[in-house]
């Protein structure tokens, strides 16, 4: 009985919340890695007791759930990457100030002030930057390197039938196409790339024939990652057909998707 009094009075070392519905689960000591924050505070200065919870169980602040994910990413490691076109950095600061993280609110304040303009009608507006501390495309591109976007697309298959865990032919990749100015292309593949079907093409000009060497598709995304490229946009098409003309066989199914890079 006393051991249980005495785990009823301390935090476990991972923590669900519910922040204005929306859940999260975390380390106790990431809550508590901003000292005389209000989440240290509530966490190191009370009890398990005395904080209100949800139905479940859950921890509960009732606050932008959406915006906590930010607040929550500081608090792992000092930093903050927003997305591009961020449009919500005043209620960021607004989140940043309730749970008392001086330094960041402190940054997002100097962010939206350079990043603000006055019009004609002398009203200030929030500029759309890509991001109010550091964003990952400025973390890894490298002085001069260009803008630009970069598709990449693949058709692929695989087979469902009853007994898809033992299925070889899960994912096959029949090939990766790149479609992009020719100078990115050959700044992100290299040597990866096969330049057969378009050689003759000037650095400046566009095309969609390039195709890579290798069958994997993440192999792609981490050359395009370390260039400094983000995903934008990605869509998707499938089609299904039977192995042969009996019903009762395995089904096909065959899908084309592209992704949109940016930098």
């Amino acid at each position: 009985m006393a051991q249980t009094d005495r785990q009823s009075l301390t935090f476990p070392e991972i923590v669900e919340l519910n922040v204005g519905g929306q859940v999260y689960v975390t380390r106790l000591e990431t809550l508590t890695a901003v000292p005389n924050s209000l989440l240290w505070t509530k966490f190191t200065q009370s009890s398990p007791g005395d904080l209100p919870k949800d139905s479940k169980g859950r921890f509960f602040f009732d606050r932008d759930g959406f915006l906590f994910r930010y607040i929550l990413d500081y608090l792992r490691d000092s930093e903050l990457f927003l997305p591009e076109f961020f449009k919500e950095r005043r209620r960021l600061q607004k989140e940043s100030d309730f749970f008392q993280l001086p330094e960041l609110s402190r940054r997002l304040a100097a962010v939206s002030k350079q990043s603000s303009y006055t019009e004609e009608s002398g009203e200030p507006e929030e500029a759309e930057v890509s991001s109010p501390v550091t964003s990952s495309s400025d973390r890894s591109r490298s002085p001069g390197a260009k803008a630009g976007y970069i598709t990449i697309g693949y058709r692929g298959s695989y087979t469902i039938g009853r007994d898809i865990q033992a299925d070889a032919k899960f994912r096959r990749v029949a090939r990766i196409t790149v479609c992009s100015k020719i100078s990115l292309a050959k700044e992100v593949f290299g040597e990866t790339l096969n330049e057969s079907r378009d050689p003759d093409r000037p650095p400046d000009k566009y095309t969609a024939r390039y195709y890579l060497k290798y069958n994997f598709l993440e192999q792609a995304f981490d050359r395009l990652a370390e260039a400094g490229f983000s995903m934008v946009a990605c869509n998707s098409t499938g089609t299904c057909s039977y192995a042969s003309n009996d019903p009762g066989e395995d089904k096909l199914w065959t899908s084309y998707t592209e992704y949109v890079f940016s930098r």
